[in-house]
């Protein structure tokens, strides 16, 4: 029996996970805890080793090494009981063309001990009037919706989505990003892989970057920033040229600079709450008007950049 009681705080557990293709290993030692609750990110490049994580935990995929644990369940143990209490989200989900949706859901809810009202989640996710519709038929979108549809049915408090958006429209996109938004208000568990940086920071409440099998950094994404590019850029914009004032040094700044219209004035600092309030004097003091000012902290993306050495989509 899969020890439930035990990892009610930490529904997932891995530690020093291994994977090997033959002489390639794909996941090189990782270690991560999901809080119950939470939205875990796992973010990275294609190729990664998120996918294998994911599929490992799901009871997919074997592993080479290591712990693994999910609702007290060994996935590769108790395989058929975890699958029971989980709901999983493939990287892609394909149907027979000519089932219909409300087939699928009917289908999909006879491999379960336990299911919801299947006519409740679709007019939830919006496919209710889809229901006669053949697979086939759907958008990219409401394929996805049905996907999560199916994940949903045995109300289960695990949730894996690997890769929900993917491949999605801007429109799909952000209906995915509002149903995860909703399953997370529902305090279910939600470990989520994706390589787009605007959904892990949107979603997330934490994430661990993947380079290479390993993790490179864990934490939420605002920890993830700070840690590694503790700078920010603030940016004044002047309403007229600055003539020739020279730009002071001020204290806490590592870097200053003037465009070549003199127009526009950047400075680099890991205090910008100080120095703005620093160079708002300044100008105020030499009569100089202000049109605009930024302040530009570093990204996830740019944290992603400074750890690995690439780009996220690479």
């Amino acid at each position: 029996m899969c020890e439930t009681e035990v990892f009610v705080d930490h529904p997932i557990q891995v530690d020093a996970l291994q994977k090997s293709y033959g002489s390639f290993p794909a996941v090189k030692g990782i270690s991560f805890e999901v809080r119950a609750g939470e939205v875990f990110g796992l973010l990275g490049p294609n190729g990664a080793g998120k996918t294998t994580t994911v599929e490992i935990l799901e009871g997919l995929r074997s592993r080479s090494a290591g712990r693994v644990s999910v609702l007290g369940c060994d996935p590769e143990v108790q395989t058929l009981q975890l699958k029971d209490r989980v709901g999983v989200c493939l990287q892609a989900t394909n149907l027979q063309e000519k089932i219909t949706v409300a087939e699928a859901m009917e289908l999909f809810a006879a491999f379960y001990t336990r299911t919801v009202d299947g006519n409740q989640l679709l007019k939830r996710l919006q496919l209710w009037e889809k229901r006669d519709t053949y697979y086939v038929k759907l958008s990219g979108g409401q394929k996805q919706r049905l996907a999560l549809a199916l994940a949903m049915l045995n109300d289960p408090q695990v949730l894996f989505l690997d890769e929900p958006s993917a491949g999605l429209d801007p429109q799909a996109r952000l209906e995915i990003h509002e149903l995860v938004q909703d399953l997370r208000r529902e305090q279910r568990t939600i470990l989520l892989t994706t390589h787009y940086i605007e959904e892990a920071e949107k979603l997330c409440d934490r994430v661990a970057i993947v380079d290479e099998g390993r993790i490179v950094a864990m934490g939420t994404p605002r920890e993830i920033q700070d840690r590694v590019l503790a700078s920010s850029t603030i940016e004044i914009e002047l309403a007229a040229p600055l003539g020739e004032v020279a730009l002071p040094s001020w204290p806490e700044a590592e870097k200053s600079s003037l465009d070549d219209n003199r127009t526009r004035i950047a400075v680099t600092t890991g205090k910008p709450a100080r120095i703005v309030v620093e160079m708002v004097k300044w100008l105020d003091a030499n009569g100089i008007e202000l049109a605009d000012i930024r302040i530009k902290r570093p990204s996830l993306e740019d944290a992603f950049i400074e750890l690995t050495g690439k780009s996220l989509r690479e």
